[in-house]
């Protein structure tokens, strides 16, 4: 439940009147995603997005905590109705992070990169995250929720200890604050043109314009497996999104779920 209650943003750019979803805008939520989930479950159509001041039970994947400090950042989620197959719902993830990282290297010259499969990088850190949720009907995916969290305008002194050496802001690294209204406008135009590209010419162009902003491509990554740790190079993405991992022995195998590390 939220402190205030939701109010549709009209005139302040945010609208687009060719997409069918309005934004709406609130002050303090547990949660976007389960605020976009609630007008999902009541017919909100494609397009729908819930931008919050605050998270007060803010998530990433895995059930992370994600740091949503009020008036600091864009925390974002957008109701989307593909019809695709379930299986092709984590391509929507690195959709998304192509569209937010054209946002911010156009509007602020960030030059924000995307790590695989939902962190966009900046200095080596971490800028923002993405998480994709999907509800699954009789039918099959019923709608996905594009949940999208921009650290915007945190100075280092809005991070807790533990986040201090890993995560990084628009601000910290621009050195100058940024319009969170206009960039989350342009967040929503560089979705909607993503999102149809995708419809209309399936995955190949969302991957190509994918591998281009990556900060993982080319680099020696590890990860967890019930083997246990692996080590290779990213050498690209998989028709179905997962991630190409060349091993030294020159095994190459697709990585579709789980965490990876930077070597």
């Amino acid at each position: 439940m939220s402190t205030k209650k939701m109010r549709a943003a009209e005139a302040d750019g945010l609208r687009d009147p060719d997409w069918a979803g309005r934004l709406h805008r609130m002050d303090t939520v547990v949660s976007t995603q389960e605020e976009a989930k609630r007008l999902a479950e009541s017919g909100a159509l494609e397009g729908t997005a819930v931008m919050a001041e605050e998270q007060i039970g803010g998530r990433g994947r895995m059930g992370r905590k994600w740091h949503s400090p009020k008036g600091k950042g864009i925390w974002m989620s957008v109701v989307l109705r593909p019809a695709i197959p379930l299986q092709s719902t984590p391509q929507l993830t690195l959709l998304a992070g192509v569209a937010v990282c054209t946002a911010i290297r156009k509007m602020t010259g960030v030059e924000a990169g995307i790590k695989w499969p939902n962190d966009l990088l900046a200095g080596g850190r971490k800028l923002c995250g993405i998480l994709i949720e999907s509800n699954v009907g009789p039918g099959g995916l019923q709608y996905a929720i594009a949940g999208i969290g921009i650290s915007a305008n945190l100075s280092e002194e809005d991070y807790p200890a533990e986040l201090k050496e890993i995560a990084t802001s628009l601000l910290i690294e621009g050195g100058v604050p940024v319009d969170r209204v206009k960039l989350a406008g342009e967040v929503l135009r560089e979705l909607k043109i993503h999102y149809e590209l995708y419809l209309e010419q399936g995955f190949g162009p969302i991957a190509r314009l994918w591998e281009e902003q990556s900060v993982t491509l080319g680099r020696r990554i590890g990860r967890k497996t019930q083997q246990g740790w692996l080590e290779g190079t990213a050498i690209g993405l998989g028709e179905d999104g997962g991630l190409l991992l060349r091993d030294d022995n020159g095994t190459v195998t697709s990585v579709c779920s789980g965490e990876i590390v930077l070597i």
